[in-house]
């Protein structure tokens, strides 16, 4: 019996699309956090964008389109951007918007900044560093305390703070920003042997969680501190890297060690460092990213 391999339908007119993935806080690929990057002309349907996200099954896919208002500067490049995960469009990711600034960088040599403007989260200012690095320009989003275990705090600040303790009880203080759980400890071991918790992710919902604690350890003795995070955007998974988390990450490490420029780790199974700096209500974070395929799709 002969099969014939070639039955499938063929597609009319595909349309072809660029696509590029970036490996994100790293200068080394198979680290970091991975994104998909596509320039557009114009926007595609929201669903054929979340199939495309769904289909590239990365952490991010960030889409692209350039925005034709002249700008003075030029030197500076104008884009809107989107970006979707797996599941559903997300208000703001760091890595696929490093990711995304690292592939206009290299394609327009000349342009030292650019101008991203995203629906949720307003504009964003992204730089190249004297240092080869990424500098991005985001607002600060300190959490708030709601637990701390030497401090008496209202019993009733947040019915979730019994959940996370019944599967942390080691817990030294708990914040919360819109994003996430952030849950402190006072070593760094508690951080990098957590299992990951579907349940304790389903109690969580709609937010994430944050592990973090000083860094201590030889192997992390360059870096202020680390941390983990697991997204419901990604099912509860554990994300490899995460720029947004750092906008917290950040400000609330710098209150703890007083201290305005931190280095972090994400200490996931890829891991990846993150370069901070705090200026008033704004936090810039600087990586590197490096090429990992480019390729084109068919849609």
């Amino acid at each position: 019996m002969t099969l014939n391999c070639d039955t499938a339908p063929k597609k009319e007119n595909p349309m072809p699309l660029d696509i590029h993935i970036i490996d994100a806080f790293t200068d080394t690929v198979f680290k970091g956090s991975s994104a998909a990057v596509i320039i557009l002309n114009q926007w595609l349907e929201d669903s054929v964008m979340q199939s495309i996200a769904s289909q590239n099954n990365l952490s991010e896919t960030a889409f692209l389109v350039k925005n034709e208002t002249d700008l003075e500067d030029k030197a500076t490049l104008d884009y809107h951007i989107r970006w979707f995960s797996p599941l559903k469009e997300m208000d703001f990711c760091g890595h696929a918007t490093l990711a995304s600034a690292f592939l206009l960088f290299e394609q327009h040599s000349t342009a030292t900044s650019i101008h991203f403007y995203a629906k949720a989260v307003g504009s964003l200012i992204i730089q190249k560093t004297p240092e080869g690095k990424i500098r991005m320009n985001f607002p600060n989003t300190l959490p708030s305390l709601i637990y701390s275990a030497t401090h008496e705090l209202a019993a009733d600040v947040d019915p979730v703070i019994n959940t996370v303790l019944a599967h942390l009880p080691n817990a030294h203080k708990i914040y919360k920003n819109h994003q996430a759980y952030f849950i402190m400890f006072d070593n760094e071991t508690a951080v990098l042997g957590f299992e990951p918790d579907t349940l304790l992710m389903t109690q969580l919902a709609p937010l994430g969680l944050v592990l973090t604690a000083q860094a201590q350890s030889n192997k992390y003795s360059k870096y202020d501190f680390i941390s983990r995070y697991f997204s419901q955007a990604l099912g509860g998974a554990e994300d490899p890297v995460t720029g947004s988390v750092h906008t917290a990450l950040a400000p609330l490490w710098g209150k703890q060690l007083s201290k305005d420029q931190l280095l972090a780790y994400q200490a996931s199974s890829r891991g990846g460092e993150l370069q901070c700096e705090l200026q008033g209500d704004r936090v810039l974070i600087s990586g590197h990213a490096v090429r990992y395929l480019s390729g084109v799709i068919e849609i």
